[in-house]
């Protein structure tokens, strides 16, 4: 049978200071238990295709007209006074939630021929009111990545050849 002096070792609190400090050494160890539970499943990231197109929807307030604009990454079209020029276009599997986005840099052209940068950033197609180009008479948001081919599925290699013949029964 244990006595009173040997059921307080025992016990693990009889190792620590005060009980405060036991409660402080569990939570501390509870924490770096989370941290590594949490740092194991990390790897589950949301796959990004990379896209040779993007779509924008430009709209001129002075007619009331929208227009598509597709501009290939890297080089720059004109809408009005704007110059549009994405530098990365990324969209999601179709087996994941939509999410299309771009980085993007718009400069206006003044009247004296100087370029002034009015955007540098990330938009989303997601959300067009909160990350397009808002100018007195022109507004610009993407819609849309794509690539030039339309049978290839953004960011997939391209089609594997076709088989000469059909493949042979096993019999």
């Amino acid at each position: 049978m244990l006595d009173r002096h040997s059921a307080i070792q025992a016990f693990p609190v009889a190792r620590f200071q005060s009980a405060a400090a036991y409660v402080f050494f569990v939570l501390v160890l509870l924490l770096l238990v989370m941290g590594l539970l949490l740092w194991g499943t990390s790897g589950a990231q949301a796959q990004k295709i990379e896209n040779e197109i993007a779509v924008f929807a430009a709209l001129d307030k002075v007619t009331a007209r929208i227009r598509q604009l597709e501009v290939k990454l890297g080089e720059t079209k004109r809408f009005g006074t704007l110059q549009i020029t994405p530098r990365i276009c990324y969209t999601r599997p179709p087996t994941e939630p939509p999410l299309t986005s771009a980085f993007v840099e718009v400069n206006e052209i003044k009247h004296d021929g100087s370029e002034d940068r009015i955007f540098t950033g990330w938009m989303f197609a997601q959300n067009p009111g909160l990350y397009g180009v808002e100018h007195a008479v022109f507004d610009v948001w993407l819609t849309n990545c794509k690539t030039e081919d339309p049978g290839k599925v953004a960011g997939s290699p391209k089609k594997s050849p076709r088989l000469d013949r059909a493949p042979s029964k096993r019999r």
